[in-house]
């Protein structure tokens, strides 16, 4: 099979395939600090495995090559490596976690676990040295141990043990290398030792908690465990600087049970090594490792006796510490020898003799890598990643340029087409949190966390003037002009700001030109464009509050921005994200998208809402869009638009009209993405992690995208399928007889004229229709969907449609209809909003002050509408008969309500008593 062929190093020996999927993964800047650095191969073949996210990167440092592990739809919390560095366990938290055992060598998954612990996932991993079992613990309050044979086919550990609480958070595991059965874990403040052992009816897992009340001194909180590897000792390494040694105690009555040994581990002493903390404690070959808090590596022979420190003044604390694999025939080796001491970096008197240079790679936290060649002391840096979220990113119009800034103060330059960092500069202070490159490609304008613009040289990193300090709060949003003549920021306080070139002493030079909280809620987007008439910009702000602000720049002057036309885009979502519609028909749009899954699109002159449309569902809301620059020079009205949500990177074929088949989404970054950005020539896209610390480069396959839309049918198919049953089912025959019915009402019901066959209906029955279906949409709603037909092909012809047949009604219910259909949180929500609290704790409102806000706020119904729609959804009519009366009596409503409606309505009565929808138990 390919795994038992497989041989290290060939897994850059592959050539490399085109992705079949409109996304891939191409490259990952930045890997997650917190976790280790193993180094896979070294020599001529420099190869580290880290994690980036929920991937795992195998990364040839020499070479400039990635290969990427990816399996994981969570970010992955833990991960071993096995002597052999062959095989790699990684775990993660969340829902659906996952165990995956890789092999390093082909980058095949050989073994995936599910449901190992579904309640909260796994906080800690480590692999046997014969590479034959996993020992996990789970990530919960109540922490579960397991230990998996993982080349059995079965979902079951061989054996489990639940840890209470009070043995502390237990975040770090690791086996006995001279017995599988035995494996040790460890807190900031206990230490447990297990055994495990093949007992009948099922294994058991037995543990023994040591604490730091076992010690009469302070030995500080507890790092890492190990065993020694000579005896039956085993370590613990501790914030004061010390290493408890634990060993097991001789029972008065001998037993070759193992629990007996287990129970009878004690601390014989506390060994103070050092003063400064130590987080990383390996034990090598026969030597113990430690890493400290200042950088420093010290090797010790098996009776803890000092040998050497390797020590350099650019290093941080010690993360992880990874010895380069053994060279075939290498014995291990580590012995003291007399040679000089005036090696660089080395302040010690004893250097350590590693059999064969036996280098290794020293991660910090603030995330860097170094390669150590033991035999120089020589430390070479290979990675500096950001050490703090990364919120923003930008490319270059025309360039194959990638600017990074983190909350750091770190802000990179990559060239992303070689994978190759060329500058940096850290702002110090401060944190930046939003960049833009201006058009032409000169500046870099970057928005920081204290309220700070810079303006910088887009090649250099120098700043090109003096920052401006506008506001006290955090820079959110920044975006130039098309003509580089402005630059407009956004703020947490909701003020947009704007700066100005102007001409001063003959040299061209940025000035503030005027603020203006134009909003009351968070702004989302600020986006300049052209005006039609003219080559003007112009700039537009779209806010929470659902209000799109455009901007009058030419009237503006200084401490005076001008709002030229203020309207409200939603009436009950909250817009997310704002796009200039490419130019694909007569008429020019403004795109929005909220977070009821719609995406909408606005006439950029009269901002009258011309369409409304499913976007893509895949999960949670759009957060950002941005349209690719054209590829296709044959026809350029081929355009696609790349997208973000909560935790996904996705691609939407152009035209946007709710076909789900033409979009797909991958997942990107779990905790969420915080940045979206695309490269000049619309081949890649790249996406920022925030909290993760990493970047991803994902190339983008046009041709698979439109593969996959042809495959989900033309025309009216994709559409079927959105319905309940589809073409065959119930939902569409019922669509079928409401519209065929309303032809028949149009015309009037008890006509004996002769009918006229048609395939249309007026525009004044698309109410009757929708809330036939079971769609209920407000009078704006209403406005908007015959606006959306009635002017459907205006700007072509000039005349408005008065009729629309089944298929385009189809699409128009489709399109506006709720996406997930009606829900009871929904009405739970207002009724948190607008109810109070009963003796029952129920969240209720009165009946008098429910007809009352029926009549007086939102879209207020009129007392006679009122008395209307509540006769009818109570199944009473006012005044006697079998048939609808012309009038309704608002007394004989009033008094209907006293006697069907009780006094307090819950959101339940209203939703299942009142409106006789039904309730899931």
């Amino acid at each position: 099979s390919s795994v038992w062929a497989a041989t290290p190093g060939m897994l850059f020996q592959k050539d490399r395939q085109t992705s079949l999927h409109p996304l891939s993964l191409s490259c990952v800047f930045g890997y997650n600090s917190s976790l280790a650095v193993h180094s896979l191969m070294d020599g001529e073949d420099r190869v580290l495995l880290y994690i980036s996210s929920h991937t795992v990167v195998i990364h040839d440092i020499l070479g400039n090559r990635q290969y990427h592990l990816q399996g994981h739809t969570n970010v992955i919390s833990c991960l071993c490596v096995s002597e052999d560095k062959r095989w790699v366990a990684t775990g993660d938290r969340g829902p659906d976690a996952l165990i995956i055992v890789w092999d390093s060598y082909s980058g095949i998954p050989v073994r995936t676990i599910f449901e190992s612990h579904p309640e909260d996932g796994v906080g800690a991993i480590a692999i046997s040295r014969d590479a034959k079992y996993l020992a996990t613990i789970s990530a919960g309050a109540v922490q579960r141990v397991c230990v998996w044979k993982w080349t059995l086919p079965t979902e079951k550990p061989l054996c489990s043990t639940d840890l209470r609480p009070e043995f502390g958070y237990q975040d770090y595991v690791i086996f006995n290398p001279q017995n599988p059965y035995e494996f040790v874990s460890n807190s900031k403040t206990q230490v447990i030792f297990y055994t495990w052992v093949r007992a009948s009816p099922e294994d058991k897992c037995l543990a023994s908690l040591l604490s730091l009340q076992t010690f009469k001194s302070v030995v500080g909180r507890f790092s890492q465990s190990v065993f020694h590897f000579n005896n039956s000792q085993a370590l613990t390494a501790t914030s004061a600087g010390k290493l408890v040694v634990w060993d097991a105690v001789r029972p008065r009555t001998p037993s070759k049970e193992p629990w007996v040994k287990l129970h009878s581990m004690k601390a014989i002493k506390v060994v103070p090594m050092q003063k400064e903390s130590i987080m990383v404690l390996v034990a090598f070959e026969s030597c113990i490792v430690t890493g400290d808090v200042k950088g420093q590596v010290k090797f010790y022979n098996g009776e803890l006796e000092f040998l050497t420190c390797y020590t350099h003044s650019k290093v941080g604390p010690v993360r992880s510490i990874s010895f380069s694999p053994a060279p075939p025939g290498a014995s291990p080796a580590c012995s003291t020898s007399s040679s000089d001491s005036s090696q660089p970096f080395s302040d010690s008197s004893n250097s350590v003799s590693l059999t064969l240079n036996r280098n290794f790679i020293l991660s910090t936290s603030d995330a860097t890598v170094f390669r150590v060649a033991t035999d120089k002391t020589n430390f070479e840096k290979l990675l500096e990643e950001a050490k703090k979220a990364v919120n923003a990113i930008t490319c270059h119009p025309w360039q194959t340029l990638l600017a990074v800034g983190s909350h750091c103060g770190l802000l990179k330059v990559w060239d992303y087409q070689q994978n190759k960092y060329l500058v940096s500069r850290i702002f110090p202070g401060a944190g930046v949190r939003c960049l833009s490159y201006d058009p032409e490609g000169y500046l870099l304008a970057a928005g920081f966390t204290d309220g700070s613009v810079y303006i910088l040289d887009a090649i250099s990193l120098l700043s090109s003037c003096k920052e401006f300090k506008s506001s006290r709060d955090p820079v959110t949003h920044i975006s130039f002009s098309h003509d580089s003549e402005y630059l407009a920021t956004a703020d947490e306080k909701y003020v947009v700001t704007v700066y100005k070139r102007v001409l001063q002493d003959g040299s061209r030079c940025w000035q503030h030109l005027a603020g203006l909280q134009s909003h009351y809620k968070p702004i989302r987007s600020i986006l300049f464009g052209v005006h039609l008439d003219s080559n003007e910009p112009r700039l537009l702000s779209l806010g929470e509050d659902r209000q799109l602000v455009e901007y009058d720049l030419n009237r503006s002057s200084k401490g005076h921005l001008v709002v030229l036309h203020r309207i409200q885009v939603e009436q009950f979502a909250v817009p997310l994200c704002l796009a200039w519609y490419p130019q694909l028909s007569t008429e020019s749009f403004i795109l929005t998208a909220n977070n009821c899954y719609k995406m909408k699109l606005y006439n950029t002159t009269t901002k009258i809402c011309r369409k409304t449309l499913l976007g893509p569902t895949y999960g949670s809301p759009l957060e950002k869009i941005q349209i690719l620059p054209t590829t296709n020079a044959a026809d350029p009205r081929i355009r696609y638009l790349a997208y973000i949500t909560k935790d996904k990177v996705g691609l939407q074929i152009l035209p946007i009209d709710g076909n789900p088949h033409k979009s797909s989404a991958f997942v990107c970054h779990p905790d969420g993405v915080s940045d979206l950005a695309s490269s000049y020539d619309g081949r890649c896209v790249f996406t920022a992690g925030g909290g993760d610390c990493t970047v991803m480069k994902w190339e983008v396959n046009l041709n698979a995208l439109d593969a996959a839309a042809s495959l989900g049918g033309e025309d009216l198919i994709p559409f079927y399928n959105l319905l309940d049953g589809g073409r065959e089912g119930e939902v569409f025959r019922e669509l079928e007889d409401y519209f065929y019915y309303a032809q028949l009402h149009s015309q009037g019901i008890d006509t004996l004229e002769s009918r006229q066959v048609s395939t249309h209906i007026p525009l004044e029955e698309i109410p009757s229709v929708m809330r036939a279906m079971g769609f209920y949409p407000s009078e704006k709603k209403i406005e908007d969907m015959i606006n959306e037909v009635k002017l459907s092909k205006y700007a072509d012809t000039g005349e408005q449609v008065t009729q629309i047949n089944f298929e385009d009604f189809l699409k128009l219910y489709i399109n506006h209809r709720p996406a997930f259909g009606l829900s009871i949180k929904k009405i739970q929500q207002a009724f948190q909003v607008l109810g109070y609290d009963n003796e029952n704790g129920d969240k209720i409102i009165d009946r008098g002050d429910l007809l009352l806000l029926l009549q007086c706020r939102g879209e207020p119904m009129t007392e006679d509408e009122l008395a209307r729609c509540l006769t009818t959804l109570m199944g009473k009519h006012p005044g006697g008969g079998g048939s609808e009366p012309d009038t309704y009596d608002p007394s004989g409503a009033a008094a209907l309500s006293e006697e069907e409606i009780p006094e307090e309505i819950t959101a339940e009565i209203f939703a299942a008593d009142i409106l006789g929808l039904p309730i899931a138990e």
